[in-house]
């Protein structure tokens, strides 16, 4: 997986989007440069949210189990990330201090934690009950071995998932030369891959929260706002509706070819390009939703022109998600109308210079990505961005993205598409 390009940007643009992360819309109210949008026309939307129940984790470690017979593997062994979450509910910091659960092929869950986090690990843990400490002194990586001899595992393949770090594999496999440490992708991915009924609940809420949230935005923007204070308030509506804000990548005029933005100042003008590509989270589970308006004039036949096109490319890729389709043929549809129209071909510009889509769950781009070569066949439960961007370097960047999950009846749109480029939110 890709880093999300709203964690690019923010990592990338330094002092000043740190700015906007952590002192919200409060930097130009307080100036008095701007008026406060009206907070109170929101409401909170998560109260009827359900969160992912101990039984379902427990279904997820059942499965994971079934994969790791099938795949001739002893363990799966979980670093602190998403995957963690995922299979146990457990948040953990990745500090150098190792901790991991542990999911063998039979039996339950364990973990192995330094002795003074352990109390705090208890108090987390809802699925298994092992937990098995080491001193400051003492060596992780052979108290892991040791758990999994007292499991009965003394040799074989053991499952690294792909966000375990290396100095961990290292000291394993030092530890236990009789052991192979594999890929543990054939147990995660499909796991991961496939949403159930209440994940694609959850998904949808943070979608609804944040196309409500962009359109909040382009209701209160104004000229000679930068993008950070776009940002600010989308981050901020989002927050007032119940969820916790995964970031806002806004762009205006031709800073908007950069997909992954700019560090070059933006203030808003008329008739500008507008870019928000935005996301939340509710209950672990995220959102990717780019809407692209003309700010305070007409659009030029020109914006008009690129926008429909875009439009259409989209239209094209959301209706080639056939199930049993490979997942390339979502980027073939899209970039065969922008290519019928003059650009590209292929990645270069002007077009389209990635992947037409990516997956979507628990982290912002997971498997599942619509790109060529791609053969992995579309399944129910499937869940990914639709978002064919053109992009012309030094004019503009356009792009409409929307999340869709597939059905027993194939695909369905998390957030209803941009209706025109007049009426983007109708």
């Amino acid at each position: 997986m890709s880093i999300e390009r709203r964690k690019f940007l923010k990592y990338s643009a330094g002092s000043a989007a740190a700015v906007s992360i952590f002192s919200g819309i409060t930097g130009f109210v307080k100036s008095g440069k701007y008026s406060d949008p009206d907070w109170n026309s929101l409401h909170n939307m998560t109260s009827d949210v359900k969160p992912i129940t101990v039984s379902e984790r427990k279904a997820r470690i059942a499965k994971a189990q079934q994969l790791l017979q099938k795949n001739n593997m002893q363990a799966l062994i979980l670093d602190a990330g998403t995957s963690l979450n995922y299979f146990t509910g457990i948040r953990w910091w990745p500090s150098e201090r190792t901790m991991v659960a542990i999911i063998p092929v039979k039996g339950d869950v364990t973990y192995v934690s330094p002795a003074f986090e352990a109390d705090r690990l208890k108090e987390l843990i809802t699925i298994g009950s092992g937990v098995h400490i080491w001193q400051e002194d003492e060596s992780p990586y052979e108290k892991i071995i040791k758990v999994l001899n007292d499991n009965g595992i003394t040799g074989g393949n053991i499952g690294m998932e792909e966000r375990l770090r290396f100095f961990i594999f290292d000291g394993l496999r030092k530890a236990a030369p009789n052991m192979q440490f594999v890929s543990g992708d054939p147990i995660s991915i499909p796991c991961r891959l496939i949403k159930s009924p209440a994940e694609i609940a959850l998904l949808q809420k943070a979608n609804d929260i944040t196309l409500s949230a962009i359109k909040f935005a382009a209701a209160n923007v104004k000229e000679g706002m930068s993008n950070n204070d776009i940002g600010a308030i989308i981050g901020q509506a989002q927050r007032k509706m119940g969820a916790a804000s995964d970031g806002a990548l806004v762009t205006i005029g031709a800073a908007s070819a950069l997909p992954h933005g700019s560090i070059q100042p933006q203030h808003l003008k008329k008739g500008d390009i507008l870019l928000m590509d935005c996301g939340c989270l509710v209950e672990g589970y995220t959102s990717d939703i780019t809407r692209t308006i003309v700010f305070g004039a007409p659009p030029t036949e020109r914006q008009r022109s690129i926008w429909n096109l875009e439009k259409k490319a989209q239209a094209a890729g959301f209706a080639a998600a056939q199930i049993g389709q490979p997942c390339e043929a979502v980027d073939h549809a899209a970039r065969k109308v922008l290519i019928d129209a003059g650009f590209g071909p292929g990645y270069q510009l002007p077009g389209c210079p990635h992947r037409t889509g990516h997956g979507i769950g628990m982290d912002g781009h997971e498997w599942g990505n619509m790109v060529n070569g791609n053969k992995q066949p579309i399944q129910v439960g499937m869940c990914f961005s639709v978002e064919p961007t053109i992009v012309i370097p030094g004019e503009m960047g356009l792009r409409l993205e929307d999340c869709a999950y597939i059905a027993e009846d194939g695909p369905h749109w998390f957030s209803k598409p941009a209706s025109s480029i007049d009426a983007p939110f109708a």
